[in-house]
């Protein structure tokens, strides 16, 4: 599949290899990957390598951040934000004014650099996506000085950390520190952006996935969807029973994703998704994960009804056709835990 322009990578920046592998943070004894900047379409990039991908939307408005990566890596993800910040100011980014009416909508009137991080919004509350809140978050004043904290009550506040109140919830009781938790939460369905941030519209929108406080971040104009854990190609999916996560939350949020997907020539292009570990993909890479999700967990019920118990499940390998491709053996989320996850969820629903 060709993108346009989503393999263009700033200048002075060390290439890296993309997030693989499960969603749990990886050992802090680890070295630590330099953060590769993707390009994906319109105000929107894609930094990899900091534990969960992170999606962010940059322009004379401020950065809107999704996710902030694993602790340990927020000096990374500063170094490259800053870096990506000077290219853009260096060579100029567009800015839009709207002259309404009967007018010719959306024209570029003139030239001015981004503004410093405004918004994070977290996709759940594990460690590789909400692990540098707390830094990033209060990095949010630091970058050109400017007017970060125009809309905040006290410029030591910094970014705003966005999610669902589930997301809050799971944070407080493990008693994270305060200022890495949440400081606008939404309980509902779902939370749309008050205003157009770097000209267009951010609807974010809850599942109970892999776990009870998953959302998806949908940038409408640039028609880019931050998937979070529910969408994570190069392992079998995440649920976390423990922190309420379930199957059929996971199918909810990918048949979600595809209705609002538009691909640009039969299931290739369009709509561009954001997974939590991997490359950019499309409307295929969401359909077949999709589609792979369901025939596995359609294969487990069928051997629960049969009467067969969880380790005869497990030797009978439901799972056998792809796990050549993501399968595991080893690590913080094998095959094994996968299967048992799927029983336990089916036998809670059942």
């Amino acid at each position: 599949m060709k993108i346009k322009n989503r393999k263009w990578i700033l200048a002075g920046l060390v290439g890296g290899a993309l997030v693989a592998g499960a969603a749990y943070a990886q050992q802090a004894s680890e070295a630590a990957p330099e953060i590769e900047i993707l390009h994906i379409r319109g105000p929107l990039y894609v930094l990899a390598g900091a534990g969960a991908n992170i999606t962010m939307s940059v322009g004379p408005e401020g950065i809107f951040m999704v996710d902030s990566g694993r602790a340990g890596m927020e000096g990374k993800i500063l170094d490259a934000v800053n870096r990506l910040s000077r290219n853009l100011a260096r060579f100029g980014q567009p800015v839009a004014r709207n002259e309404g009416g009967g007018g010719s909508g959306s024209v570029v009137s003139g030239y001015t650099p981004p503004k410093p991080i405004r918004y994070i919004a977290n996709t759940s509350a594990l460690a590789d996506h909400a692990g540098g809140n707390e830094k990033l978050a209060g990095a949010g004043i630091t970058y050109t000085g400017g007017n970060v904290a125009g809309d905040l009550s006290t410029a030591g506040e910094g970014a705003a950390i966005v999610a669902h109140e589930n997301v809050l919830q799971r944070m407080s009781d493990a008693k994270a520190n305060f200022k890495a938790q949440p400081t606008e939460t939404y309980f509902g369905k779902q939370m749309k952006l008050s205003h157009y941030f770097n000209d267009e519209g951010i609807r974010i929108v809850h599942f109970n996935g892999a776990t009870d406080g998953d959302s998806i971040v949908h940038f409408r104009t640039s028609d880019v969807i931050a998937a979070g854990e529910i969408f994570s190609p190069e392992n079998y999916p995440l649920i976390d029973l423990q922190r309420g996560g379930s199957v059929q939350g996971l199918l909810d949020g990918l048949n979600y994703m595809l209705d609002l997907i538009i691909p640009e020539f039969r299931t290739e292009g369009g709509t561009f998704v954001v997974p939590a570990h991997g490359r950019v993909a499309d409307n295929a890479d969401v359909a077949y994960y999709r589609d792979m999700l369901t025939i596995i967990r359609d294969r487990i019920q069928d051997m629960m009804k049969k009467g067969m118990t969880l380790d005869q499940i497990k030797a009978a390998k439901p799972t056998e056709d792809w796990d050549p491709r993501i399968g595991k053996t080893t690590g913080a989320w094998t095959t094994d835990m996968f299967v048992e996850a799927i029983y336990k969820s089916l036998s809670a629903k059942k």
